[in-house]
Order: structure tokens, then C-alpha cells, then sequence
């Protein structure tokens, strides 16, 4: 076997034990001091995953370089893996206690929402891996909404499992990026059944995606809300849900976003795919730290620019 999926291995178990140990202490200590956990999870991992801090450093420097100074930067890093470990803590803590979402979650904007449902074409609620969007998926399903989420399946088997069962008990389902026909059949399924479709267009897609402007700089975007809404009709919805004082949440729907009328099928997804990560930009400029940096935004180049 290679070194290097000796490694990977190695790191999933690891990820995995570290999981379960935080499921066991989080039993057993109370909600007030369940941040002040967060807190030292995040320091230890701001210590120790070496590689993730250095990505968001790079990832900082390349949305902020000219505008915030390095130690501006290693603070919004800093307070990135606090946010990190606050998401998987509160995750944790309302697997076990549903009302939690209740006391630390307001919700504005419900009636865009409901505007969208109205039309009886489902409705793309459009956001990023920013704040706990885990927590903001659940909300929505607890207040009686059908919710069906896209995303790809984590790295450990058993990790991905655990977290699907426990989406499953809480009325979310979920669809996963591969196989692709699949994905597809089932996500315009979820929009035809007027249902919510949960969708991320925040992460680097490669060479399938296109390239839009993202902090001044090109960044691979995918296709699929704005294919998605272009064959069904579906209004594109976005959502997002930051930290307020203390530890309440505010869930933000904003009003529907039109489709951009570009002269083809090409042109029409570009100016789409920019207008709705600009939305994204809004967001992350606005609260920092709520947003994933560990994820390489801008890996992918356009053709013939070096990475």
C-alpha cells in the first residue's frame, strides 16, 4: 500500500475517533459550556492542521491581500476555525435537542419563501458553506417545508452514514453529486414535486464549471441551480444564515432572483452565475468569518493561466 493512502486512511480514522470522542463529552457537559469546548477545538486545530491554516491563509491574501493588513488576515483565519468548530459543536448538540434550533435560530424573510413555493415549481434556495448552513437546512425542514439537500459524499464511509441517518430522522433528504444522473433525475424530481432544493455555489468546480468573478479574481463556478431552474422554472432563492451576538443565529431569505437574459444559452448561465455569486460576495465580505477559507476557491484557472 502507498504512503500516501496510508496516510489518508490514517486520517480518516483519526477524523473519525475525534468525532465520536466529541459525540461522548458533549453528552455530558451543559449547553453554556458547550462554546467554551468549541473554542478549545478550534484552538487545537488552528495549532495542528498545519496544511488548512495555510490554505486560508492563501485564500484570505487572495480575496483581502490589498485591503486588510496580515494581522487583520491571521485574525479572520483564526476566528474561520472557531466558526468551524461552533458549526460541528452546535451540530452535535441539536442532534440530541431539536428545540435548540428554536431558541438560537431567527428567521427573516419567510415570505420570499413562500412567494416562490406559491408558483407550485419547487424553489433552489441558493446559499455557500457559510455560517452553520447544516443548522439553516434543519430550521427550514422544522418549520414544515420539504427539503431535499445536494452534496457530495464525505471522505469516511462511516461519517457519512452517521450524518445522512441523522438528516434522515430530521426530515431532510439528501442527494448526492454522483452518480450524476442520478443527482439530476432526483433534484428536478424535488422541484417538480414543489419541494425545496438545497444548493451551494461557493466551492471550486474545475473544468466543468464557468468562470465568474469572485474578489476580482476568476473562480470555477457550477452550472447546475441555474440549468435546474432554466428546465423546470424553479425560482432561485437565496439563503443564508450568520452568527448574531452571543450564539443566536439569523436566517436570512433574500426575494427571488431572476434569470439574467443573455443573447444564448451560454451567455444567459454566465450573467446568472455572476449576479448570484455576487450575492455570495455580499455575504462573505460582510461576515468573514462565517465563510469556509480551508476550501481552494480559486485552484481551477481559465485556460492557459497558470494556477
Amino acid at each position: 500500500m502507498r504512503l500516501k493512502e496510508i496516510y489518508k486512511k490514517l486520517g480518516r480514522f483519526i477524523g473519525r475517533t475525534a468525532i465520536q470522542i466529541c459525540l461522548f463529552i458533549l453528552k455530558f457537559i451543559p449547553e453554556k459550556y458547550s462554546y467554551s469546548f468549541a473554542r478549545l477545538l478550534s484552538r487545537l486545530g488552528f495549532f495542528i492542521l498545519v496544511k488548512y491554516k495555510r490554505v486560508a491563509f492563501d485564500s484570505l491574501s487572495i480575496a483581502f491581500g490589498r485591503e486588510k493588513t496580515e494581522e487583520e488576515i491571521k485574525r479572520i483565519a483564526a476566528d474561520s476555525f472557531e466558526t468551524m468548530a461552533r458549526i460541528a459543536v452546535e451540530f452535535m448538540v441539536f442532534l440530541e435537542d431539536l428545540d435548540f434550533i428554536d431558541r438560537h435560530i431567527v428567521v427573516e424573510g419567510r415570505e420570499n419563501l413562500d412567494k416562490a413555493l406559491a408558483k407550485g415549481r419547487g424553489a433552489i434556495a441558493l446559499s455557500a458553506h457559510f455560517g452553520n448552513f447544516p443548522l439553516m437546512i434543519v430550521k427550514i425542514a422544522k418549520q414544515g417545508y420539504k427539503v431535499a439537500t445536494v452534496m457530495r459524499h464525505m471522505r469516511d464511509q462511516w461519517v457519512d452514514k452517521y450524518f445522512e441517518a441523522k438528516r434522515h430522522a430530521l426530515a431532510v433528504e439528501s442527494i448526492y453529486t454522483q452518480p450524476r444522473k442520478e443527482c439530476v433525475e432526483k433534484s428536478l424530481e424535488t422541484l417538480r414535486n414543489n419541494k425545496i432544493l438545497f444548493m451551494q455555489l461557493d466551492q471550486n468546480f474545475g473544468s466543468g464549471g464557468i468562470f465568474v468573478d469572485f474578489f476580482g479574481r476568476k473562480a470555477a463556478t457550477a452550472k447546475g441551480p441555474i440549468v435546474f431552474a432554466l428546465r423546470t422554472r424553479a425560482p432561485i432563492v437565496p439563503m443564508f444564515m450568520y452568527r448574531e451576538d452571543g450564539n443566536m443565529h439569523r436566517l436570512v431569505i433574500e426575494p427571488e432572483v431572476e434569470i439574467a437574459q443573455g443573447s444564448d444559452f451560454e451567455e444567459t448561465i454566465y450573467l446568472t452565475a455572476q449576479k448570484l455569486t455576487d450575492i455570495i460576495e455580499k455575504y462573505v465580505r460582510r461576515y468573514p468569518r462565517e465563510w469556509g477559507w480551508i476550501h481552494r476557491r480559486w485552484k481551477a484557472r481559465p485556460h492557459g493561466e497558470i494556477s
